[in-house]
């Protein structure tokens, strides 16, 4: 930095000074707001998931896990009825596990059933036209 001799070079390093202050001012504002809208509960949340979501396989994972999971629910339901029978209810209860567990250790075979009986249909639908 130079030796200020004069006034006049003090008033314009004074000056200089200020505009750069309020140019670090106006970007330091602009990070705070980034940071705090980067930093609100639903924000994290959303990149959390987004970060997971990129990660190789966790979508047919996820997937199959809530397919296996609906598939349990259903049978459930459809056990139960949504009766209050407590016999009933622990029925549907270890038909919903069973179910659950046998579609998570098959997604495999089921998803390639599923494609063969789609399949099917397309088939006959294309003969149908």
């Amino acid at each position: 930095m130079q030796k200020i001799t004069t006034s006049q070079e003090l008033k314009a390093s004074i000056l200089l000074l200020e505009i750069r202050q309020a140019e670090e001012g106006l970007l330091l504002k602009e990070q705070f707001a980034s940071t705090y809208e980067s930093l609100k509960p639903a924000n994290l949340v959303k990149n959390a998931l987004k970060n997971i979501m990129r990660e190789p396989g966790i979508k047919d994972d996820l997937l199959g896990t809530g397919l296996s999971v609906a598939a349990g629910y259903i049978s459930k339901r459809i056990v139960t009825g949504g009766g209050l029978n407590p016999i009933k209810n622990i029925l549907g209860t270890l038909l919903q596990m069973s179910v659950t567990h046998f579609v998570a250790k098959n997604q495999d075979g089921i998803q390639s059933a599923a494609l063969k009986l789609a399949g099917f249909f397309k088939k006959k639908e294309d003969k149908d036209n």
